[in-house]
């Protein structure tokens, strides 16, 4: 197996507060000067011209801050980059979509495409090309609206292009498994939006869903019928109530439906959608 490369820059030659300015004005407005300092060490411990924006700098929720945060991360160009720097990359696949699901996703009308498929082939040493394929489920990377609008819906980059995402996130995944040495962190088109835990990295996403505490409560509510479920979906408070999945909702749903012995239809019943405070 051959190392990846590095290539020295041009870019990286120049005096760094030179290079901190222009990257300031150019590729990343806004962005905090230690954020940008930490591009140009990533650039330069890779070999990588910083003008190339390999590495993003992306907005991410931190709940614990309670504001938004810089994560330094690279973009999925730089793996792109370094796979064919390798020499051994043969090629790699026109995404395969799987069949469009159209659902109500926290009041909003969503169609995606149900995953993506991308296959990165690499020659190896001995001369034989290998298949290394990943399946990724839009469902299961979405990015969900974070910040003050916290809400599991998809957020405005994901809904804008649900193909588009999913496709650079399974390329992401397969350029990993096929060149495991170009780094096992994910790229900054997969995490763009997310946010981060309290209790984790900056690599992981947050889960939005209920406790189980909740959940348990509100079915108990919900086994008193359908006016007793909303009593305790409103009682839930505005920040609960975003936290929980279509699913649950789904499921507190059916619970009342046949405690109640009504037919209601799990799109259009009053818990898959936002209650006023």
């Amino acid at each position: 197996m051959s190392a990846i490369t590095k290539h020295e820059s041009n870019a990286l030659a120049l005096p760094e507060s030179e290079m901190l300015r222009v990257l300031e004005s150019s590729l990343y407005p806004g962005a905090q000067a230690d954020s940008i300092r930490l591009v140009l060490s990533y650039c330069k411990a890779s070999g990588l011209d910083p003008m190339q924006k390999p590495v993003h700098i992306v907005p991410m929720w931190d709940s614990k801050r309670g504001a938004m945060r810089d994560v330094v991360m690279p973009g999925i160009g730089m793996y792109r980059t370094q796979a064919a720097r390798s020499g051994e990359c043969a090629g790699v696949s026109e995404p395969e979509f799987g069949p469009d699901v159209s659902e109500k996703i926290a009041g909003q009308d969503v169609t995606y495409p149900q995953w993506c498929r991308v296959t990165v082939k690499r020659l190896l040493p001995s001369g034989l090309v290998v298949d290394f394929t990943a399946k990724e489920f839009w469902r299961e990377n979405y990015a969900v609206k974070g910040g003050k609008d916290k809400s599991i819906a998809p957020n405005a980059m994901w809904s804008k292009r649900p193909y588009g995402q999913i496709a650079k996130c399974a390329e992401a995944q397969a350029l990993r498994k096929a060149f495991p040495e170009i780094g096992s962190q994910p790229v900054a088109e997969e995490m763009e939006g997310k946010a981060m835990r309290d209790d984790m990295d900056a690599r992981q996403v947050e889960e939005v869903a209920l406790d189980d505490e909740t959940l348990a409560a509100w079915k108990s509510a919900a086994s008193g019928g359908t006016e007793s479920s909303l009593a305790f979906w409103k009682a839930m408070g505005k920040e609960k109530r975003a936290m929980a999945t279509e699913g649950q909702k789904i499921d507190v749903a059916a619970i009342a439906k046949m405690a109640d012995e009504n037919v209601i239809d799990a799109d259009v019943i009053p818990l898959s959608q936002e209650v006023q405070s």
